[in-house]
């Protein structure tokens, strides 16, 4: 049976803690850094940050912008992530797994409130896992397909068991599809919460700011701030220009073109922390002439990736469909090459000489990837057209009607393979034995053979060349030294903010 408990959870993330690693070049010491004055409870963080939810009911809306805030700070699930995706305990004290991979025992912390004050008890995560099971439209829902039963032995025990195993389950439960609400709650959580986290929300001014307030009442230590406020500033221009006037402390998805400004001023240090952004060139594998594996092999021969990432400023190669930091990475860089001369080849072969794409674009992600692409395709005779659009246009032409050629977009969340076994996905990727290898690694109760499993499907997907990964991304975060404590690796998908804090101003 594996046994996991909140104190070893903590141990290892304090020992991952201790490494930074640099965005192209590998591991490095982190600099040390001297706290400029005592950390004040009464202080409010202001962090700065691109896209703004467009509602906060976490249930029943997906997307990083609303994770990325609300996890970990307003709600809370029995287990949680760290920055390495590792899994920890949250609201469970400690939680046990069965040797076959079908029970799952967890433990509750003592002392855990609602916002409004109101005792949790096992009852609550009951019917909040209960409503994920039977209710499709919540997030996560597929996630509890597997679902046989969800009980509460006594008020400070949960049991979930599994009809099958699912290696990916626990993991889910770190993810909305694990949050746990209170029985019965009316509270209209499009605009409100009700949550047990450390921060309650305070206010939230559409287009602009979010804002925080520490709950006092919390179960675990009190935040190291009184307040949080985000500021909501898509233009990355604008937010550096915010951060050296002083409006925030923390710039977050730092421009790598714009960096530089930042660090020469001397009021912040730059941080770049890894994440799980693929930057994903998705082709239509299900529409003429990208259903030809020779011409999608050919358009991923003709892109340079080591120029590609030079371009961006920031990020490393990334050759297949697991980034680093997910179970069963493998360096694919073996698949492919830069190799123009045999794109023309495959292209001639395949009767694709004078071949016209279009690429179809969200347009808050810049024009730097499309003009590589340009003209890494123009030198194989391939022209494209960029089709820039609103992100609501692209959920709408691409991700539901499926009506493009070839899109870009960074698919941030972690542990997302499972995209390329479903041939419904927008990817329109058809391969059984995928499938199959995909569906053996979720039902493989060893980590590492799941992963092994995982690695051997990925493979095939490069080797099918089913997209292309243009980079695995990184986050450049620049931080005021008042400010100790702030996340650096996947802050892209949550920022854990109940650590951080921020000195007096001398």
């Amino acid at each position: 049976m594996f046994r996991r408990t909140r104190r070893l959870a903590l141990i290892s993330a304090m020992a991952a803690s201790a490494v930074i690693l640099s965005a192209c070049t590998g591991t490095a010491e982190p600099e040390s850094t001297t706290p400029v004055g005592e950390p004040d409870p009464d202080a409010t963080l202001q962090v700065g940050l691109v896209l703004e939810p467009t509602n906060l009911d976490i249930r029943r809306t997906s997307g990083a912008a609303i994770e990325q805030i609300l996890i970990d700070n307003i709600y809370e699930g029995l287990v949680s992530r760290d920055e390495e995706n590792q899994i920890v305990p949250r609201l469970a004290s400690d939680y046990e797994v069965s040797d076959d991979g079908l029970t799952y025992t967890f433990t509750l912390n003592e002392g855990i409130t609602f916002h409004n004050g109101t005792t949790l008890t096992s009852a609550d995560v009951v019917s909040s896992y209960e409503a994920v099971r039977t209710d499709t439209t919540l997030q996560g829902n597929a996630d509890f397909a597997s679902v046989a039963s969800i009980t509460a032995p006594d008020p400070a025990t949960v049991q979930i068991v599994l009809a099958e195993p699912n290696q990916n389950f626990l993991f889910s439960l770190t993810g909305p599809a694990g949050l746990v609400f209170q029985t019965g709650d009316t509270t209209d959580l499009k605009t409100a919460e009700n949550g047990t986290g450390p921060f309650t929300l305070s206010r939230w001014n559409k287009g602009s700011t979010i804002t925080f307030a520490r709950y006092d009442a919390y179960w675990g230590e009190p935040a190291g701030v009184a307040e949080v406020e985000f500021q909501y500033i898509p233009d990355f221009t604008a937010g550096v220009n915010t951060a050296l006037d002083g409006g925030v402390q923390v710039l977050t998805a730092v421009d790598p073109n714009l960096a530089p400004q930042l660090e020469d001023s001397g009021d912040f240090t730059l941080t770049t922390g890894r994440t799980t952004d693929k930057a994903t060139l998705a082709f239509n594998n299900a529409k003429a002439p990208l259903d030809d594996v020779r011409v999608r092999e050919a358009l991923r021969l003709a892109i340079d990736h080591e120029g590609l990432v030079e371009a961006v400023g920031a990020g490393s190669t990334l050759y297949g469909p697991i980034p680093e930091l997910d179970p069963g990475y493998e360096d694919l860089s073996d698949v492919i090459s830069y190799d123009p001369e045999k794109a023309k080849d495959l292209l001639k072969e395949a009767g694709q000489e004078d071949l016209e794409l279009t690429l179809t674009i969200p347009s808050f992600y810049g024009t730097t990837v499309p003009k590589v692409l340009i003209s890494d395709f123009q030198k194989v005779g391939v022209t494209l057209k960029v089709d820039s659009v609103e992100f609501p246009t692209w959920l709408e032409d691409v991700y539901t009607n499926h009506d493009y050629d070839l899109s870009f977009v960074l698919h941030v969340e972690p542990r997302d393979f499972g995209n390329f076994a479903d041939p419904e996905y927008y990817f329109g990727y058809d391969n059984a034995e995928v499938r199959d290898l995909y569906s053996k690694a979720l039902a493989e109760v060893d980590p590492d053979e799941s992963a092994k499993l995982l690695a051997e499907a990925a493979r095939i997907v490069s080797e099918d060349h089913a997209a292309d990964w243009l980079y695995n991304g990184a986050t450049i975060t620049a931080i005021s030294p008042l400010v100790q404590g702030f996340p650096q690796d996947s802050i892209n998908s949550r920022i854990d903010l109940a650590g951080v804090t921020v000195a007096a101003e001398k």
